[in-house]
């Protein structure tokens, strides 16, 4: 019984000690993406403008080495006319339960185009192709389970609202449900499949899913993906029949002295309707052409001079063509 009791007091011991051992720590961090641009498009408007288009604020805790979170503010323009509001992107919890599952909770970062984004290098810029055709939410309020299978296979699997973090949930209060695939081929080459499905308070099912291929290498990254949402006008307005597609091309370079050289295509169409001659999105369809450079003055403090072509299926829109100048501070 002595000894029992000692094995005891021993164990209760080390645990308070490990506990007592991890200091809680954390820190802030913010992003800024800042732009002046030219606009050579015919009949414009605006000709040119410096812009503010987004901020963002944040914090991360760690509570242990295992228990973390993180809050992040996004402060931009919105569709209600004001120049500048501030919605929650990020209230995050994530719990690594031991080295081969970690759970993510609350209001937490979509794993639809984190990886191509990120491959990709400069949001600050231009979003990300699934991002920027609005095939899925930047963040959503829901659950994800992320398992590392092996060293090279990961899986996400998925539920949430499905509305974005800028909207409610709809009435109806149907989730979406989704995983996505990634795998290493090798250190410089991963792969990654993505799917999900809503239904809507009309009986119809948004689907949506993508692929993706992407290598990274110390002198240059080249991306392609493809995705497609079925039955929806975006990835949360059901419209039955209603589907679009597209896919993106983009091979960045790097230089000597922090520069780098990009170039970038994507397309983006819609399919036609019983009846119809064009497509039901075919003022919107087309194709994006864009290259630039970068320069990293420092860490943290980016630069980026691109040109963008979007060439309209519909020959009477006229083609969008503008000049950027772009910049990101952030730490």
């Amino acid at each position: 019984m002595k000894k029992i009791s000692l094995v005891i007091l021993i164990l209760v011991f080390n645990f308070n000690y490990s506990q007592e051992e991890f200091q809680q720590n954390g820190s802030p961090n913010f992003k800024i993406f800042w732009n002046y641009h030219s606009d050579f498009t015919e009949d414009v408007n605006k000709k040119s403008a410096f812009e503010l288009k987004r901020v963002y604020l944040g914090y991360k805790h760690n509570f242990s080495e295992n228990l973390s979170a993180k809050v992040t503010y996004d402060i931009g323009s919105n569709s209600g006319g004001s120049a500048y509001t501030a919605y929650v992107k990020i209230a995050q919890l994530d719990w690594k339960l031991n080295p081969k599952l970690k759970l993510s909770m609350g209001l937490i970062g979509n794993k639809h185009f984190n990886d191509q984004e990120s491959l990709w290098g400069y949001r600050y810029t231009y979003k990300g192709f699934l991002n920027e055709f609005k095939f899925g939410p930047s963040a959503d309020l829901g659950f994800n389970s992320e398992f590392t299978v092996s060293p090279k296979f990961k899986i996400n699997l998925f539920v949430l609202n499905g509305e974005g973090y800028k909207s409610l949930q709809d009435d109806d209060g149907h989730q979406k449900m989704g995983s996505s695939f990634i795998y290493n081929f090798s250190n410089k080459l991963i792969g990654k499949i993505y799917l999900d499905s809503q239904r809507s308070k009309n009986n119809i099912s948004i689907k949506t899913n993508s692929i993706f291929l992407g290598y990274n290498d110390s002198n240059y990254r080249i991306g392609v993906e493809y995705g497609k949402i079925q039955n929806g006008r975006t990835y949360k307005n059901a419209d039955k029949e209603h589907d679009r597609d597209g896919y993106s091309i983009f091979a960045i370079k790097n230089l000597k002295n922090n520069f780098e050289i990009y170039a970038r295509y994507d397309s983006i169409g819609s399919n036609i309707l019983n009846g119809e001659l064009n497509s039901w999105n075919y003022n919107n369809d087309g194709s994006l052409m864009m290259f630039g450079t970068q320069y990293e003055a420092i860490k943290g403090v980016k630069f980026n001079l691109n040109y963008r072509l979007f060439n309209h299926d519909n020959s009477i829109i006229n083609n969008k063509s503008a000049l950027y100048l772009n910049a990101e501070f952030k730490i």
